[in-house]
């Protein structure tokens, strides 16, 4: 569990610097206060982490690097961006992989195919639901429902080439015409 930091405790402490001026501390919408929640409560795997690249003070925009522990990305380093919208859990956070990576289930552009963060969205789930499910594109990937169809036929046709061409794109070489940075 992660406890970043307590959202009362920081409200009285601007309003004593305020010297009872009245609160200048700005209003959380109900989706802050659900993230809040979300990420206090936080119960990741030991391979992901999560960081705030514009404070803490901007819980709605975060990244998450994942590092498999098993399977074909076995080794490498992979960074999500997140935003999530105030309306939040209403709709479903705004997820990029901002590492280019060889994955059917990820495209050049880093768009993430999850059912969770499109059609089967509802407000019962979580950020730790969404950095598990991607957490699973890495130890499973999915050629049934891809992003990069190409990937996602080599994976279905031909898995030792599949598991040559991840290796190859994670030690930041070429796959087909394609040039991969080295995320390993």
């Amino acid at each position: 569990m992660i406890g970043l930091f307590k959202v009362k405790e920081k409200q009285k402490e601007e309003a004593k610097n305020n010297n009872g001026r009245g609160a200048s501390a700005k209003k959380q919408s109900a989706g802050e206060l659900r993230l809040h929640k979300d990420i206090t409560e936080l119960n990741m795997p030991k391979s992901c982490s999560i960081s705030f690249p514009n404070g803490k003070n901007d819980l709605m925009n975060f990244e998450v690097t994942i590092k498999p522990d098993d399977g074909y990305y076995l080794g490498g380093k992979f960074v999500f961006t997140f935003q999530v919208s105030p309306v939040y859990p209403h709709e479903a956070p705004k997820v990029k992989c901002k590492t280019k990576v060889y994955h059917p289930n990820i495209d050049l552009e880093g768009n993430v195919c999850l059912n969770i963060l499109r059609e089967d969205w509802k407000p019962v789930l979580n950020i730790n639901t969404v950095i598990y499910g991607l957490f699973h594109l890495f130890t499973e990937p999915n050629h049934e429902d891809p992003l990069n169809h190409d990937a996602a036929a080599v994976l279905r046709d031909n898995p030792k080439q599949f598991e040559a061409n991840v290796k190859r794109a994670m030690y930041g070489g070429f796959v087909g015409q394609t040039s991969f940075p080295r995320c390993i």
